[in-house]
Parts: structure tokens; C-alpha cells; sequence
């Protein structure tokens, strides 16, 4: 069975993400549906920041092998990471999922995006 799946809207675009189950992504999922600010960061990634920090007990760590499509949290800065591109192992980032469908779309995001649970 899929894991819990959600959308992330932008102009004309979407990206659909599946989560991983950890109780982080779970905690995510919770707080949707979600209206942010998408930010640049570095040349790798796009980044939100939800209202609640999330638990990151028992959430597996970022791998680089998983690279573009990675969705991720940050536990320092409390932000969600949206990697287009490969990146780096850190010791505070946590994977929540990876894109289904979309990927591609996620270096042309910016602005107001909409985070939904898709049932």
C-alpha cells in the first residue's frame, strides 16, 4: 500500500510528494492544508517553513544518493527542504518523502505555494 501522498501547488504547476511514514512526515501531513512562502536556497533547493517545528524521532536521515526529488526537513532552522538537485549528508536532515510526479517542476517554484493532503 502507497504511503500517505501530498500535493504541492504553484502557479500552473504541482508537485506530488509520497511521504515515508516517520512520525516527521506524519507531523507534516497534520498541519495541512498549508498556504507558505517557497524560498531560494543554495542551487539545490527550495525551502518552507511550516508553523510547527516537527519531532524527529525515529526519521531517517537524508541520503545524497536520493538526490532531486528529496523532500526533507531541516531540524535547526525548522525548515521543509524541496531538493531539484543532488545535495549534501547532513547530520540534522531528515528525509519526510520523495517526489511521484513533478520533480522537474520544482526549480521553477517560488512564491505562494499551497500544501495539500491528497486523500
Amino acid at each position: 500500500m502507497p504511503g500517505k501522498q501530498i500535493s504541492v501547488q504553484f502557479g500552473d504547476a504541482e508537485v506530488i510528494y509520497e511521504l515515508n511514514g516517520s512520525i516527521a512526515a506524519d507531523a507534516l501531513y497534520e498541519m495541512l492544508p498549508l498556504t507558505v512562502n517557497a524560498e531560494d536556497f543554495s542551487t539545490n533547493e527550495k525551502i518552507f517553513y511550516p508553523p510547527e517545528a516537527l519531532a524527529c524521532a525515529e526519521t531517517p536521515l537524508a541520503s545524497s544518493g536520493t538526490g532531486a526529488g528529496t523532500l526533507a526537513y531541516y531540524e535547526p532552522w525548522g525548515d521543509v527542504v524541496m531538493f531539484y538537485d543532488n545535495f549534501n549528508e547532513n547530520p540534522s536532515l531528515y528525509e519526510l518523502g520523495h517526489a511521484v510526479s513533478g520533480a522537474e517542476q520544482i526549480r521553477g517554484m517560488s512564491g505562494t505555494i499551497t500544501v495539500e493532503a491528497i486523500e
